[in-house]
């Protein structure tokens, strides 16, 4: 499957704040968007207004991009929480919140997603005592994922879990660290998604 292999700082300063890409990186001095508070390319810094499809546009590809999922697997999410209750905006941003990859950053398992993605292919996690090996599988509530035995002294894991207080876990989450699981408790409510991003305005524009 086709996917971004570009500098990950880039599309940051693209959108003009940090979508903690890079992990470790995005906390300290180092990361671009500190340093450059503008967009990347040669008339980065002369940008003029945008158009209201602009804000809306943005808004998207910020979402997308913190996700890591490409445009179509993302139209195939928005299609979905579409056809689910309740708002769709925020119905979206649990499916993507709930995918496997998201859950073990959320965990503290892996720095960041991309990390993350990689574990989970390479088939280091189980689910309810199963191997997932699919990055978007969606995790439901009372699942519990955890690191397989043989993959516990990975330096990814250990490195990202002496670091998991840096990021915090969120409250819909429980961790057991000496065990190296985790429990989903439930479906996180919007405040409960450390995502900047007004997903009204992704409605609206796959809505036009």
């Amino acid at each position: 499957m086709a996917r971004y292999t570009g500098p990950q700082c880039r599309i940051c300063r693209r959108e003009t704040e940090k979508l903690f890409l890079k992990g470790d990186r995005c906390y300290t001095e180092k990361c671009s968007v500190e340093r450059r508070q503008y967009p990347p390319g040669q008339h980065g810094q002369r940008r003029g207004k945008l158009s209201d499809y602009g804000v809306q546009l943005r808004e998207k590809q910020k979402v997308r991009n913190t996700y890591g999922v490409l445009e179509k697997q993302f139209r195939k999410y928005f299609e979905k929480a579409e056809r689910k209750k309740g708002v769709t905006g925020e119905v979206l941003l649990q499916s993507l919140e709930t995918r496997m990859d998201n859950i073990v950053y959320r965990m503290g398992f892996a720095a960041n997603r991309c990390s993350a993605r990689q574990l989970v292919r390479h088939g280091h996690f189980l689910v309810n005592g199963k191997t997932v090996d699919i990055p978007s599988f969606n995790v439901n509530v009372g699942d519990v994922v955890e690191v397989k035995d043989s993959s516990r002294d990975i330096n990814i894991v250990k490195d990202s879990l002496s670091r998991v207080e840096q990021r915090g876990i969120p409250s819909w989450l429980e961790i057991d660290f000496q065990n190296f699981r985790g429990k989903v408790v439930q479906i996180p409510a919007r405040e409960d998604i450390q995502l900047t991003a007004q997903e009204q305005l992704i409605v609206e524009l796959y809505s036009k």
